[in-house]
């Protein structure tokens, strides 16, 4: 292949424009850590260690099952205004939010940094925290009461120190990122009429050193045949829903299958099935839930067209081969739209972000997950989200767990990445 020397030229000068924006918020990120308040806070990071140890495992032991996190929002909140925060709130569908007020005028900025409240974990769940060595372990510890913690601490530590910002920040805990959450929460900040936010900083998953930049959007179905159901010999010949749903499954798999296998990653599954009475009743319903994902709008849309398609003709097959009896119906219900999108590498919060890993000695990684960011980054608000820190593992099983192996990392990248987006205020007489 001949690559022609405009092309060089145009790599070259892109090359260099990101080296230059890289060396930037290198620079900025350096000069905000060498201020004293900021320094001072880095410091209380590291003193609050202990405290912030006994806050995860109080925190853990509060449950916040799917759509029942009100407990934990009570003592969230409540530790935030001990924090120092000017305000504190729960909003319309449940997320906490603390204000700190920044220094500027009418048109200063607000950024958010916010850690989920909701965990996956069904009611009744036991989280008693314990311990195996320095390992904690308990049912969401890490995933996202960690989260939580991080937003804590640097509101404590920049409150120990005086630091002040230009712009507002809102240090916030949200419902509703988890399955059939559908992240209500952040998707509450942006509805039509809602509050102005200029940058979103999410803190969720491990690893210090990932910034998550692209957003994997994702739909999710609930398909429910129904029919009339009947006595297995008695009633022989009427629509079954079973038989319908599994010739569904068969029809998607075969068409999806050959969909995935080229262009931008994209996935499917079928991740629950249910229905019936007995093994001998033809069941009046049967039902499936569904997940699709992609980083690409365009291809989600198409795999969820293929989707479609073979819902529609499942039914249409299984009211042809029925012998009597009323039709089945396909019930095809939405119960998740998390959308996709990418923020720009070269956008100022990634370089801040990889900036202050780099600062911190870490080795910055660009990655794409399914996170409260997805909406801020799909409506073209700069975001990010950036991990919990430790080491952890078992995320969503009932043995997870989290050491804190230089844990302050992550939570003084927060402060950093924050100080940057709100602004350091220059409070020289």
């Amino acid at each position: 292949m001949i690559v022609s020397p405009g092309l060089v030229l145009l790599g070259l000068f892109l090359s260099a424009g990101l080296r230059a924006q890289q060396a930037d918020a290198g620079a900025e990120i350096a000069s905000i850590a060498a201020d004293q308040s900021v320094r001072a806070a880095m410091d209380a990071v590291l003193a609050l260690e202990s405290a912030s140890h006994d806050d995860l495992i109080m925190l853990t032991e509060i449950p916040a099952p799917p759509f029942a996190e009100e407990v934990r929002a009570a003592r969230f909140a409540e530790m935030l205004r001990e924090a120092g925060a000017d305000s504190v709130y729960l909003d319309e569908v449940g997320n906490v939010i603390a204000l700190r007020r920044g220094t500027g005028g009418g048109a200063r900025r607000t950024v958010v940094i916010e850690g989920h409240l909701d965990t996956v974990f069904p009611e009744g769940t036991d989280v008693t925290v314990r311990m195996r060595g320095d390992t904690l372990l308990a049912p969401g510890i890490g995933d996202d009461t960690r989260g939580l913690i991080v937003v804590l601490t640097v509101l404590r530590a920049m409150e120990r120190a005086g630091v002040q910002t230009e712009g507002d920040v809102l240090f916030v805990g949200t419902v509703g990122e988890e399955g059939l959450g559908d992240l209500r929460g952040v998707k509450h900040f942006f509805r039509e009429g809602g509050p102005r936010i200029d940058s979103w900083i999410a803190v969720d998953g491990g690893g210090f050193e990932r910034v998550l930049h692209r957003g994997l959007g994702s739909h999710r179905y609930r398909v429910t045949f129904r029919g009339p159901g009947g006595h297995s010999w008695g009633a022989f010949g009427l629509g079954n829903p079973t038989h319908a749903m599994g010739r569904a499954m068969q029809v998607f798999d075969d068409r999806a299958r050959e969909f995935v296998a080229d262009g931008p990653r994209t996935s499917y599954n079928v991740g629950r099935i249910g229905g019936g009475t007995s093994v001998n009743s033809i069941p009046f319903e049967a039902w499936m839930e569904v997940d699709m994902r992609s980083e690409s709008p365009e291809r989600l849309n198409a795999i969820d067209s293929i989707f479609q398609q073979a819902m529609q003709e499942a039914e249409a097959i299984a009211n042809r081969n029925r012998l009597h009896g009323d039709s089945l119906v396909a019930d095809v219900e939405l119960i998740g739209d998390r959308p996709s999108g990418i923020l720009d590498p070269e956008s100022p919060i990634v370089q801040r972000a990889m900036a202050a890993t780099e600062f911190l000695g870490g080795e910055p990684s660009l990655s794409i997950g399914s996170t409260n960011a997805n909406t801020p980054i799909a409506l073209g608000v700069p975001a990010v989200t950036i991990g919990r820190g430790g080491a952890g593992g078992g995320a969503h099983a009932l043995d997870e767990w989290w050491l804190n192996e230089n844990g302050h990392l992550a939570i003084q990248k927060a402060l950093l990445l924050l100080v940057a987006e709100a602004g350091l205020a220059d409070l020289t007489p």
